[in-house]
């Protein structure tokens, strides 16, 4: 629509005054799909706790006889044994607090409800919180917890085919997904693209991935790129994660508080602490979380990831 408008008639500006605006809801720009948690298995606790009960490793728990004679053989005897300071996992709490003026609630409440719109921000703000301390947390982390034997460098520096099938050797169990950075997948891509291997894709929950032997290729932001979610610089390292998932699979599994006063969602609660003598309406959001990796080889690490090799095809 131009904005020149003759003298005597109705103008743009003033006619803004009296327009009915179609309005979004605001838009948080850090949001992400968070596709961690939504394809982790979770595990309700009522305690707070979670101990992760283990046999003594050996070759098998128990000796047995394996024989064709019928006649003179001797049983093994035996039993399994535990061990004696199994690893205990407790929920940590991610908190924060919203306030917002009652007033200002109650008069500017269409179209989008003022606190309903703050707490949902809120909540978001939460579950990237909650991703990232799945990721990188120094207790209970998946990059702080991976085994010494799961480990695994890159060849060259770039995520080759070669790195992602040395790392299913290590977690070869049928393995889940890959969890990498977007550039970390972008770098990959442009590998296979070299080598004339381009991997096939498959849709999950709603969402496209690309495979790599049958197993998909998950994005998050929360492994970092040289510390950073989004790095500006062309180069950088990371790490690409490789996960079994799943109590049944003795995997990686979510840990979340069940019975909450004010729950709304798996181990969230929202809560009114009250309305102070200016009006000021006070909300508190708690969420408590945790990962348990519950067998070493369930999770893999291929390290010092480069993500800035590119290549010109002639």
């Amino acid at each position: 629509m131009s904005d020149k408008t003759p003298a005597n008639a109705l103008g743009r500006k003033a006619a803004y005054q009296l327009a009915d605006i179609t309005k979004t809801r605001p838009q948080f720009g850090s949001i992400t799909p968070r596709w961690l948690t939504r394809l982790l298995e979770f595990k309700g606790l009522d305690a707070g706790i979670y101990r992760v009960n283990r046999v003594q490793e050996g070759d098998t728990p128990l000796d047995a006889l394996c024989s064709q004679d019928p006649g003179n053989r001797e049983i093994p005897q035996g039993y399994v044994e535990y061990q004696s300071k199994p690893r205990e996992y407790e929920l940590s709490s991610i908190a924060t607090i919203i306030n917002v003026d009652t007033a200002v609630s109650d008069v500017y409440s269409s179209p989008y409800d003022q606190v309903g719109e703050q707490l949902a921000l809120a909540v978001e703000s939460l579950r990237e919180r909650q991703e990232y301390q799945i990721v990188n947390n120094d207790d209970y982390g998946l990059l702080k917890n991976v085994a010494e034997g799961q480990r695994v460098k890159t060849r060259y520096g770039a995520p080759m085919p070669d790195d992602l099938d040395e790392l299913l050797s290590k977690v070869w169990k049928e393995p889940s997904f890959f969890l990498a950075h977007p550039r970390a997948i972008a770098a990959f891509e442009r590998e296979c693209t070299r080598r004339g291997v381009p991997p096939a894709s498959t849709e999950i929950a709603g969402g496209t991935f690309i495979l790599w032997r049958g197993v998909p290729l998950i994005p998050t932001d929360k492994l970092l790129v040289d510390g950073l979610k989004n790095p500006k610089a062309k180069n950088g390292k990371t790490d690409i994660l490789l996960l079994r998932t799943g109590e049944q699979k003795r995997g990686v599994v979510g840990l979340y508080q069940t019975g909450l006063p004010g729950d709304q969602s798996r181990g969230l609660a929202v809560r009114l602490r009250g309305i102070d003598d200016k009006g000021t309406a006070s909300y508190l959001l708690s969420l408590y979380c945790s990962v348990a990796i519950l067998a070493d080889d369930a999770v893999g690490v291929l390290e010092d990831v480069e993500v800035g090799d590119y290549y010109d095809y002639k």
